[in-house]
Order: structure tokens, then C-alpha cells, then sequence
């Protein structure tokens, strides 16, 4: 069969492989902040390799409910207190926040600082809660 028949006959069918492989492609491309990590993974990455949670939210979101043992750098405020984590290089850091969106710029600031190992919790807190984990009110 030839294949500019076949691509004729199936025009449909490729517009739609073609879309979806640049949609699976697009955050390798564009650079994305960080590796996106669900609330289960990024649970193992806190279990077997001590990652450290960084919580980007306004402080009224992180008093309503957050990660325990998180630290919180309001997004606003990350610029400068991004040296306070510098002591956490070596290890994962989870950054999020409310919904993945401003954990993901955070992701970029600290990839640009040095931070290798940084994961974006996708869906943030709200994946978090959804998937039965623990929050706190205190610290």
C-alpha cells in the first residue's frame, strides 16, 4: 500500500497519534521545573530518601492544612529565602503547592539555583488529600 494512501485513508488517525505524542512530549521539550511526581511516589521518595517537602503556598493556605514536617517559603518570598535550603541540596526536595502550578515555578527557580533533585507534586495538596495522606495544622 502506498503510503501517502494510507496517510489519505487515515488522516484522522495520524492528526491524532501526531497530538498526543507532542502532548507526552512537551514538558521534556519545554523544560518543564521539575520531574512531576504523584503523591505516592513522592511518599517513597520522603521514605527511602529523606526528601524534604518545600510548601509554596500564602500562609493562610499552609495554616488551613499541610505535609507534615513541610517547609514554607511562600512563592512571593522565594527569592529570597532560598538560601535557607541550601543545606538540602544533595537531597530530593518536593515542592508544592495548591494545584502544581506554582510549585512548578518553584521547581525552575530551584533547578536555576543548583538544586538537582527537585520533583513537582502533581495536583499538589489537593492530590494529596485525594489520596488519603496526613496533613497537620501545627508547625
Amino acid at each position: 500500500m502506498d503510503i501517502s494512501l494510507f496517510l489519505q485513508q487515515n488522516i484522522m488517525w495520524v492528526a491524532l497519534a501526531a497530538v498526543s505524542g507532542g502532548m507526552l512530549l512537551w514538558p521534556l521539550v519545554s523544560g518543564g521545573g521539575g520531574n512531576s511526581v504523584t503523591p505516592a511516589a513522592a511518599t517513597l521518595l520522603l521514605n527511602r530518601e529523606d526528601a524534604v517537602v518545600l510548601d509554596v503556598r500564602e500562609t493562610g493556605e499552609w495554616s488551613a492544612g499541610h505535609i507534615p514536617n513541610a517547609r514554607h517559603i511562600a512563592m512571593g518570598q522565594l527569592d529570597k529565602r532560598i538560601h535557607e535550603l541550601d543545606k538540602f541540596k544533595e537531597r530530593p526536595i518536593i515542592v508544592c503547592c495548591a494545584s502544581g502550578n506554582r510549585s512548578s515555578s518553584a521547581c525552575g527557580q530551584l533547578k536555576k539555583a543548583g538544586f538537582e533533585k527537585v520533583f513537582n507534586l502533581a495536583g499538589g495538596i489537593g492530590a494529596w488529600n485525594e489520596a488519603g495522606l496526613p496533613t497537620t495544622t501545627k508547625g
